[in-house]
């Protein structure tokens, strides 16, 4: 029988941490989820070449992309979330794991405890967990689950967070779990993570997209951000024009307004057309809303892969007239 005894310790995101008022600091951007990561004591099980806290990893301990996760006692953090839930600028909360012997106990004692404290969407970040564990999560009130591909393809899997890179994924298992998580929180409540800039083309990650959508998987859009310490230190951020595009086909792909099929793409399988009315391209493009940050309804992770100065891949508030009027100019 599963137990679940709620950890002693939890990392909760800077800016989580402060809209909580576990610290004191200035925000450029609030955060509308409260972001957790796991603690356990040492590096993750797994070897993603992009995370600080992949096990052979030089990074900083207390980081994840961009942001530092300070460690809190459990039950003070529960107790804020308790507190602040009640607020209207708090949208979710989310769980995100990383890979040790009791994580999902871990996860599944903090899920508990979560929902029987605040009335808030829950959702989990996770490495694949199985069926019966998924359907104990949402019993559990877990209400959207993510499982990370990624990677867009699997060469590139296999090299980033698979067999090559000495980590216990595989782009199989990854994209089945996917599936089965669809089968128990229903499509659309399933998400997966993007990264863009590991060595895809627009045309790979694209298409990786569409397989998504059309499984009702829901794909999270990120910039690749080179973190010192890791594998992947030297390689660098995509260009914001690729960025612009991917995000623009993603959009209309998720909104039932092309598929990848009724793309176009050059000899280096850039995205030149989008397969749309050029009219419809102008109104979305317009809108801003492509440019957000993509994932669970009311995540907006504020500068998780970019810096407040910009350039700013995935906007944590609606952009502004001037700069909808940059990204115009960015996405070619």
């Amino acid at each position: 029988m599963t137990t679940a005894q709620l950890p002693e310790k939890i990392r909760v995101s800077v800016g989580s941490a402060i809209v909580l008022g576990l610290m004191h600091g200035r925000l450029d951007a609030e955060p509308t989820t409260i972001y957790l990561l796991t603690y356990s004591y040492g590096k993750c099980l797994a070897n993603c070449g992009f995370c600080p806290q992949a096990k052979t990893s030089k990074s900083r301990a207390d980081m994840l992309s961009r942001v530092t996760w300070p460690t809190f006692p459990t039950e003070q953090v529960m107790s804020k979330i308790e507190t602040e839930s009640k607020k209207s600028t708090v949208k979710r909360v989310c769980i995100q794991a990383l890979n040790y012997p009791r994580v999902f106990n871990d996860v599944l004692a903090l899920a508990k405890e979560i929902r029987s404290r605040a009335d808030v969407p829950l959702s989990v970040s996770c490495q694949p967990f199985n069926l019966k564990q998924m359907n104990l999560l949402k019993t559990a009130g877990v209400n959207r689950i993510s499982i990370a591909l990624d990677a867009a393809t699997k060469e590139l899997f296999d090299r980033v967070k698979g067999p090559l890179a000495s980590s216990p994924y595989t782009w199989e298992a990854q994209r089945e779990t996917l599936m089965k998580a669809v089968q128990v929180f229903g499509a659309n409540r399933v998400y997966t993570h993007l990264i863009v800039g590991l060595g895809e083309t627009e045309k790979e990650i694209i298409q990786t997209i569409q397989w998504c959508n059309d499984f009702g998987v829901y794909p999270s859009l990120f910039a690749f951000t080179p973190i010192p310490g890791t594998t992947f230190e030297t390689l660098p951020q995509p260009s914001v024009a690729t960025y612009r595009r991917v995000q623009l086909a993603h959009y209309l792909i998720v909104h039932g307004n092309t598929r990848f099929e009724n793309m176009k793409f050059d000899d280096d399988e850039r995205l030149i057309d989008y397969g749309v009315p050029e009219s419809l391209l102008q109104q979305v493009v317009g809108s801003g809303s492509p440019f957000l940050t993509s994932g669970c309804p009311g995540c907006n992770r504020p500068y998780y892969n970019e810096r407040p100065g910009g350039p700013l891949y995935n906007y944590p508030r609606h952009p502004l007239p001037e700069e909808i009027r940059e990204i115009k100019e960015q996405h070619g």
